[in-house]
């Protein structure tokens, strides 16, 4: 292949996409500012754990922290994180510093795609900007600009990036195609065509802005059956068999996309004099969740004759979304902090992060081997597969008396939790 591709970043996004084209025969650099990071892949080993060591080790890449390397890129794609502030307002810092960075080293007539969520005009009037002060050169007659979404979905099968329909957009038709080409080649599932970079930027945020809404909507009734003393999944059992019932259930919201698209959204109508109401009143509903979550723990507990300060609950699964280990925005957390309130002591377990790094992260011990010795309850945060092969009756013989079991992650079966001896409840 005659492109030499640079990706700077080389996370949960950027790696992939470094993988794949190196795999089609582009000379690929894969770039990041991280010094253990690419100590790590230049060793042959995988950081996210998602593609395995014998994969990297295979590669062409050139991982390197050196900036320098961007001068001999002909494409340039930019997968840095677009978190939210404090105050819930979108942190462009990762995108400004990359396209800095980028401005220093470009050559003319590279062809430079920025793929991180944002709100629509970022890319061509933050984003772009940057790249023109800092190089010199005008996109449009010396650079070239485009826009990228990515779209994978960690943990779930037929969603790698080969398998997902990919949107491309330029800011001329000339970009276009070439992206078009580009993406081809590593995307069995498709192109699409956006006609402008801010509807392509559109498209991602409302991607997930839907599957935000949906999900609050199947959390407040869950709410709402708590209250009404109805089992939420025997609800949208009966619902779902209507041929038009659009199957979604609830949950608690976490990672690095759901949570954090409909605050962009927000974000960049407010700023041309919209304050959306539905998408914020959505994130409330969902933010909500960890604490009803807590709530339900600690009524069981008080169902069982607990009390509540000399209670212990197991916590199974801290990562965001079942089968994974990114920790990012994390509704485990909200648990652990309405929990914390009425001093309940808290343990957590996940085979797929690391306990040092999570007992970090919570802020509560962590254990590398799964005992329920010694614990009055257990919540269930995320549903890994591993879970839902554990037996409850060998679970209660463990536990304290009266044990409790909170299942979020929807891994056991009612009717068998309550016979093997739990106060049992779920979402």
């Amino acid at each position: 292949m005659s492109e030499t591709i640079c990706i700077i970043g080389q996370g949960y996004v950027g790696l992939p996409l470094a993988l794949a084209f190196d795999e089609e025969g582009y000379d690929v650099i894969g770039f990041d500012i991280s010094d253990s990071k690419i100590e790590s892949l230049v060793a042959g080993t995988d950081p996210t754990g998602d593609h395995g060591d014998e994969r990297i080790s295979n590669s062409t890449i050139e991982f390197t922290t050196s900036p320098q390397s961007i001068e001999r890129a002909s494409v340039v794609i930019v997968t840095v994180p677009t978190p939210v502030d404090d105050s819930k307002n979108p942190d462009l810092s990762y995108i400004e510093a990359a396209a800095e960075t980028i401005g220093e080293h470009v050559a003319e007539g590279t062809t430079i795609v920025l793929e991180s969520t944002v709100y629509p005009g970022v890319t061509r009037t933050v984003f772009g900007p940057v790249i023109e002060a800092q190089s010199g050169l005008a996109i449009g007659d010396e650079l070239s600009l485009g826009y990228s979404p990515e779209r994978l979905s960690p943990g779930e099968s037929g969603s790698s990036l080969s398998e997902v329909k990919k949107i491309v957009s330029g800011s001329d038709a000339e970009t276009e195609q070439q992206l078009f080409e580009l993406y081809s080649s590593v995307v069995d599932a498709g192109i699409y065509r956006a006609p402008t970079l801010e509807t392509a930027e559109a498209a991602k945020v409302t991607e997930n802005v839907q599957r935000d809404l949906n999900i609050a909507l199947m959390n407040e009734l869950s709410i709402i059956c708590d209250h009404m003393g109805l089992d939420t999944q025997e609800v949208l059992k009966a619902a779902g068999s209507k041929w038009n019932f659009h199957e979604y259930r609830p949950g608690l919201v976490g990672g690095h996309c759901i949570p954090i698209d409909p605050l962009y959204l927000a974000h960049g109508s407010e700023r041309v004099g919209y304050r959306p109401q539905l998408i914020m009143q959505g994130r409330e509903v969902n933010e909500y969740m960890s604490k009803h979550t807590a709530e339900l723990a600690m009524r069981a507990l008080n169902r069982s004759g607990k009390v509540l300060k000399e209670s212990r609950i197991l916590i199974l699964g801290l990562s965001y979304k079942a089968n994974i280990g990114d920790m990012r925005s994390s509704q485990v957390s909200g648990i652990v902090s309405a929990l914390s309130e009425y001093d309940i002591e808290m343990v957590g377990y996940d085979p797929l992060v690391d306990p040092e790094t999570a007992s970090d992260s919570f802020d509560i011990p962590v254990i590398d081997e799964l005992t329920f010795d010694g614990f009055d309850g257990i919540i269930v945060a995320t549903g890994h597969d591993e879970f839902a092969t554990l037996s409850p009756e060998t679970m209660v013989e463990q536990l304290n008396d009266e044990p409790v079991l909170i299942d979020v992650g929807n891994c056991f079966e009612k009717d068998r939790a309550h016979e093997a001896g739990f106060d049992y409840d779920r979402l």
